[in-house]
């Protein structure tokens, strides 16, 4: 067989359940394969790992997510329960005829069940066909052993969600999880100070009215896109929402389709990507000028953090650096 080396992909991580879900399916039509049968999964809590997962395996059952779901007993700890190894249970089942894919949390799980079980039972899981998708994969990553071997066990496919979502295909000479842990956990502050800097924006743009615009993205930043190009003064708004950056609002979730900023309930649609405090917010900026991009035919309001300077229409934001 011949193997097309893939060392990694990667993407805007979407704003909203929907376009992530969306990317989710995406990444299982380019680069999911039938023999695919570990899947790890990285990244922090709410950085919207479980609706990837959704998105990439639509219906598969998560023992545990944002929502509260929580499944006990953990289903793919029956895979233990095999006391001849024949894979047959103590009640007489076939082990073979369980769910053909499993998913776990390890961070959750950790709180009920000690890493070294759960990487036993993924690893008997494996050996019986069964594929595994495991958030969290890091911390698991050390434990998975073949028998007979020192070497951990990597993902056939591994992902990263931070700011951007990677995808990578491991092989003998990595990544290992370590590699993508760094890179989603260093990034995800600038996915939570764009995204409340994008909502603190499109309150003060809308005075508190529905939206009126599409979201779209570029690298430690947001963008607004309008049909028509709207009048407004660029530098009233930076102004404003520095103002509101520089009285340390609390921002938090209210519930699935809206924020607290303050005493306000604001329509979001990734609730639970957010700074704390306005104040975490760094180096606001908006781009002082309304471009019209001819391939999304919009209008463009740009903003961006962790800047000390606005940069002009043409800069080259998105450079594409090495991963790691």
């Amino acid at each position: 067989m011949s193997y097309i080396s893939h060392l990694y992909s990667i993407y805007f991580a979407p704003r909203g359940n929907v376009r992530m879900a969306e990317l989710g399916m995406q990444i299982a039509q380019q680069y999911l394969r039938p023999t695919d049968k570990l899947i790890g999964v990285i990244g922090d809590a709410g950085s919207g790992k479980s609706m990837l997962i959704k998105g990439m395996f639509p219906g598969l059952e998560l023992t545990n997510d944002d929502e509260g779901v929580n499944v006990r007993p953990l289903p793919i700890l029956e895979m233990l329960d095999d006391p001849l190894g024949m894979g047959i249970n103590k009640r007489g089942f076939s082990l073979f005829a369980t769910p053909h894919t499993y998913h776990l949390d390890v961070r959750f799980e950790q709180g009920f069940t000690q890493c070294p079980e759960l990487a036993r039972a993924i690893m008997a899981a494996l050996g019986k066909g069964k594929r595994v998708v495991v958030e969290h994969f890091d911390l698991i990553y050390p434990f998975l052993k073949r028998e007979g071997s020192e070497l951990p066990v990597n993902a056939d496919l591994m992902l990263g969600v931070g700011e951007e979502v990677i995808v990578t295909r491991p092989d003998l000479f990595g990544p290992v999880p370590q590699d993508i842990a760094n890179i989603v956990f260093k990034s995800i502050r600038y996915r939570k100070m764009v995204h409340s800097a994008e909502d603190i924006t499109g309150y003060i743009l809308s005075h508190g009215r529905p939206e009126d615009y599409e979201h779209a993205d570029v690298k430690h930043g947001f963008v607004l896109c309008f049909k028509e190009k709207p009048i407004v003064s660029l530098d009233s708004i930076e102004r404003k929402v520095q103002a509101v950056i520089d009285q340390d609002v609390p921002i938090s979730f209210h519930d699935e389709e809206h924020i607290n900023i303050g005493d306000v309930i604001y329509h979001c649609n990734a609730p639970r990507i957010h700074v704390r405090i306005s104040g975490e917010i760094e180096g606001f900026t908006l781009i002082k000028d309304i471009p019209y991009d001819p391939v999304r035919k919009a209008y463009l309001i740009v903003g961006l953090v962790g800047r000390k300077e606005a940069p002009k229409i043409g800069t080259d934001i998105d450079k594409i650096e090495r991963i790691y």
